[in-house]
């Protein structure tokens, strides 16, 4: 085998494995397409594709009308038809799929491996979970450091979901109307490393604490106009950012005894600050703002970058981004690497970028190109997986660093 041809042969798999997830699995149940009957890939009126099984539990028994579970628009069953071009793609990419993995030199093996070498700059979605009936429009997500546990904040019967580090679903609290547990419209949430849940209800422009089994333990309301992004310093208190009012605040709770203990506004005459990130490593601020369209000027978003002591370390902007992609740059999402990173979710690239350390700004190096639709959440586990929340699918994916020998 020639060099050039061994060079190929790792991105030929990262292919593959990119074609597995984002193509070649139904984006309701995550269940492979196949030639089998209920895992047919179906075509709906407005061009989604799901399996058979999925139009088949969707479809409305009198009308047999089903809505599609991503773009909302009504078609009837019967309209739907094999999607033949990933009927032939599975039959073309059959046996790739079906072959065991390599022992030669050059095959990509797992990450928890030990003799496996990390390829910088390579991640690879190694799974998800959540979905379409499971999570509904999902704003926010974040991690319980102590425990693994994902908390999602979304707009289902229950508005807050918890997850085990194996993508199942072990509690959910917060319906709307149920007064010890209500959540209205969240559209952030943190959690304590002793497990308290933080959330900002736009409902009641309220910041509510709910321990991890949904037992409210402090509601802060009369404070923000409102209350968008929230986060946990290494300090172990509550970061907010306040869209409405342009402000920052910094908030001391004793959660053992559900009470408010200081308040203050660390930085004011931001513009509609929204996503929040807290680095664990430096103690330093992330945050996105969004300018709204004025006249003949576009809405754009910036990501400003603070030191714990608030001073200004580095901001990037809608122009300084499309120096290095030519298109409008959207930022709903920011959070910290390991290395003190500060990572962005483009929804108009549909891409993850990390922009490097706020003293280098601007560094832009995509680290995610390929199967998201809409992410408007980040977070990085122990392990060093990131966890993107993608409101396109209802789901969370979770990639790995690619790995070879």
């Amino acid at each position: 085998m020639s060099a050039e041809a061994s060079e190929r042969e790792p991105a030929l798999r990262t292919l593959v494995r990119e074609a597995e997830i984002s193509l070649l699995e139904c984006k309701v149940c995550f269940e492979k397409f196949s030639h089998e009957k209920d895992r047919r890939p179906r075509n709906l009126t407005c061009g989604h594709v799901i399996c058979l099984g999925c139009v088949t539990a969707l479809v409305q028994p009198r009308t047999r009308t089903l809505e599609c579970p991503f773009c909302r628009k009504a078609g009837k069953s019967s309209e739907t038809s094999d999607c033949l071009p990933l009927l032939q793609f599975l039959e073309l990419l059959g046996p790739v799929l079906r072959a065991p993995p390599s022992s030669e030199a050059g095959a990509a093996r797992a990450p928890e491996d030990p003799a496996a070498k990390w390829v910088p700059g390579v991640l690879i979605c190694s799974h998800s979970f959540g979905g379409w009936g499971t999570l509904i429009n999902p704003t926010a997500m974040a991690l319980c450091p102590r425990s693994e546990r994902v908390v999602i904040v979304h707009d289902g019967r229950k508005r807050v979901k918890v997850f085990d580090s194996d993508g199942i679903c072990v509690h959910q609290f917060g319906e709307k109307g149920e007064a010890a547990q209500e959540v209205r419209y969240p559209l952030g949430v943190t959690v304590t490393c002793d497990g308290h849940v933080v959330i900002t209800d736009a409902g009641d422009r309220s910041v509510k604490v709910f321990d991890l089994s949904g037992q409210n333990k402090l509601v802060i309301g009369n404070r923000f106009s409102l209350p968008w992004g929230v986060q946990t310093t290494p300090q172990k208190e509550i970061m907010v950012s306040d869209a409405g009012a342009g402000s920052l605040h910094l908030l001391v709770v004793d959660f053992q005894k559900g009470e408010l203990r200081r308040a203050e506004r660390l930085l004011a005459h931001l513009c509609n600050p929204r996503a929040l990130a807290v680095s664990p490593i430096t103690g330093a601020i992330a945050v996105t703002e969004h300018r709204l369209a004025q006249g003949p000027c576009s809405a754009s978003t910036r990501v400003k970058v603070f030191s714990a002591g608030l001073q200004l370390l580095g901001q990037v902007d809608t122009f300084g981004l499309s120096l290095f992609i030519p298109s409008k740059i959207e930022a709903t999402a920011v959070t910290f690497d390991h290395q003190g990173n500060v990572i962005v979710a483009d929804t108009t690239t549909q891409a993850i970028v990390c922009l490097g350390k706020p003293e280098e700004f601007p560094v832009l190096k995509p680290i995610i190109t390929q199967g998201l639709s809409y992410p408007v959440a980040l977070t990085y586990t122990e392990d060093n997986s990131l966890l993107v929340l993608d409101s396109g699918v209802h789901a969370v994916k979770v990639y790995k660093a690619g790995c070879s020998l």
